[in-house]
Order: structure tokens, then C-alpha cells, then sequence
């Protein structure tokens, strides 16, 4: 099989979502599944269910981040961009040392527009891959090189949103 690139960007809900349902259907057809996070810090229902598929699909996020980046000192920033280039250094080996037949790079747009990963990596990444992999980039913001590169590129828009009502994330529906 030759492996294209996905992407799902967007500010509406659901682009990572999207992935974890890829990941499922490729799992349930027999394929090996990575999904690596980035800047994720709290539990997610998604966490829960891809453990129970382990070992065909598995979820890497490296150390959990305790706060959002905005309410980070410089400090904490430092070690956060830090552990995102761990994480993606970790993604690297893994294509090296292992066989995955789909790897799902979860907010990998948000890394890169934080500056916590060099957009220049990630595009080395997608253009050096193993031919028969499938690759996922999820978050808002994709950078036009990142589209150029993908085979498929979906944009997910909010057009409404309970939090417009004050109303706020939900634990299994959102989270």
C-alpha cells in the first residue's frame, strides 16, 4: 500500500476525533496504528479507548503538560518546547526502529505554530517517510507547506458552538 498524508485542520471540534476514528478503522483492518500528542495535558476519552486497543494501536504523548501555554513563565515554556521536541524525536525513532502502518501526529499543528517544533523538521518528516506509511497531522493553523505536501486535506469549521452559550466542555463528549 502507498501511504499518503492527511491532514485535518480547522477551528471547529472534532479534527482529533477524525483521527482517532482513521486509527480505529485501520487498526480493525489489521494495520498498526501510532498516534503520538502534542500539548496535551489532561485525560482524554479518546486515551481510554485507544489502551484498550494496545498492542495494534497505541498512544504516545510524552510528559503531560500541567498548564496551557498562556499561562506559562518563560520558565515553563522552555521546558514545554523541550518536551514537544522529545516527543517528535521519539516519532523519528519510532518510523526507524518500528513497523507502523499510520502514524497520527495529534496537534502537531499547534507545536509548530507555537514555535515549540521547527516547521522545517516536520516538512522533512512528510517528505522522507517510508512510502508505505500513512501519516495524520491534526491541528488548527496548517501551515500552506504542510497542505502542499498532503494528499488530503480536510477543513473543519465551527459554524456553532455550545461554549458561544457558556456552555463548557464535557467529560466523554469533549474530552
Amino acid at each position: 500500500m502507498n501511504g499518503l498524508v492527511h491532514i485535518y485542520t480547522g477551528n471547529g471540534k472534532g479534527k482529533t476525533s477524525a483521527a482517532v476514528g482513521l486509527g480505529a478503522r485501520a487498526c480493525g483492518r489489521g494495520l498498526k496504528v501510532l498516534m503520538v500528542q502534542f500539548l496535551k495535558g489532561t485525560e482524554t476519552g479518546e486515551m481510554f479507548t485507544i489502551k484498550k486497543l494496545e498492542p495494534d494501536f497505541v498512544l504516545y504523548r510524552g510528559t503531560p503538560l500541567k498548564k496551557f501555554t498562556w499561562e506559562m513563565s518563560c520558565e515553563e515554556l522552555e521546558t514545554a518546547r523541550n518536551i514537544q521536541n522529545e516527543i517528535f524525536d521519539f516519532v523519528e525513532k519510532a518510523v526507524i526502529n518500528e513497523t507502523w502502518d499510520l502514524i497520527i501526529l495529534d496537534e502537531v499543528m499547534a507545536a509548530v505554530n507555537a514555535k515549540f517544533l521547527e516547521k522545517g523538521k516536520v516538512i522533512n518528516f512528510i517528505k522522507n517517510k517510508p512510502s508505505n506509511l500513512e501519516l495524520v497531522l491534526t491541528g488548527r493553523d496548517a501551515p500552506i507547506e504542510f497542505i502542499e505536501l498532503a494528499d488530503y486535506v480536510s477543513e473543519i469549521v465551527s459554524v456553532k458552538h455550545p461554549m458561544d452559550k457558556g456552555i463548557y466542555a464535557r467529560k466523554g463528549i469533549e474530552f
